[in-house]
């Protein structure tokens, strides 16, 4: 298993594939932080954007909103890690490599945790970038909007870690979910729309029709997952559902893989 983690870790490596991850991470990490506290700060009060949520101005205050950015934007980083993902779980049916994986490693079990594994190291490194982007900017972003967060530094090792860990578990999900899309279409187009559809449109609507599994959507509960609890789920669910989202779409990855022909 450590060679195959190994081998896909000197593809993933690629600084191409990881200038794009980390760029768009550290991209959508100021802009967050410049939208929210801006809009924060208006007279008319937050209002929320398509795969955004926005904090209060009291939340912003608080000894957590240094690092109010990650959760106000995780389904945006979700949908970055999901399309990364699955351009990593389709580039081996596109390039033709899927052969020669299973000819060395015929275990193909091991070619998709290999994978996994591989995938998450990286997805580590992009919350890291994430974190240390949305701590340099936030600070600049409430000053140029007029606020003086004075409750920020309070515990920051506590907040800073927490807030890390969330986002790294709720993109774990979105990743998984992207692999999973990949090898079921081999398509990194396919998944990839299907995730930002999902994010931006029909979870909405679906919510919009059936308020009853509105908070059992993947994008609300994994959202819920990266802010460590919201009003409607708390943290102990969050990860259970999380939990399951990532061990259906693994259990799926597992059950194409195996069971493909890869001649075809």
């Amino acid at each position: 298993m450590t060679r195959v983690v190994l081998s896909e870790m000197v593809r993933l490596r690629r600084p191409g594939f990881l200038i794009g991850w980390f760029g768009l991470t550290a991209v959508f990490a100021v802009l967050i932080n410049v939208v929210m506290f801006r809009v924060s700060s208006d007279a008319a009060g937050p209002t929320d954007g398509p795969g955004v949520s926005f904090p209060t101005v009291a939340e912003l205050l608080s000894s957590d909103g240094i690092v109010a950015g990650l959760g106000a934007a995780s389904s945006m980083f979700g949908v970055i890690a999901l399309s990364f993902w699955a351009l990593a779980g389709a580039a081996d049916y596109s390039t033709g490599l899927i052969r020669v994986l299973v000819a060395a490693e015929p275990r193909r079990w091991r070619l998709v945790m290999g994978k996994w594994l591989a995938l998450a190291v990286v997805t580590g490194a992009a919350v890291l970038v994430a974190l240390v982007v949305n701590v340099a900017v936030a600070p600049v972003a409430a000053s140029s909007a007029g606020l003086e967060p004075s409750a920020w530094g309070t515990d920051l090792p506590t907040v800073l870690l927490g807030a890390a860990l969330n986002l790294y578990l709720a993109l774990l999900v979105w990743g998984t979910i992207g692999l999973a899309l990949a090898l079921v279409t081999r398509s990194a187009g396919v998944a990839i729309g299907v995730g930002v559809g999902w994010v931006l449109l029909l979870e909405s609507v679906i919510a919009a029709a059936v308020d009853d599994i509105a908070d059992w959507m993947p994008g609300a509960t994994i959202a819920a997952l990266a802010t460590g609890g919201s009003a409607t789920i708390d943290r102990g669910t969050a990860l259970a559902l999380g939990a399951a989202y990532t061990g259906a779409a693994l259990a799926v990855s597992l059950w194409v893989q195996t069971r493909r022909d890869i001649t075809d």
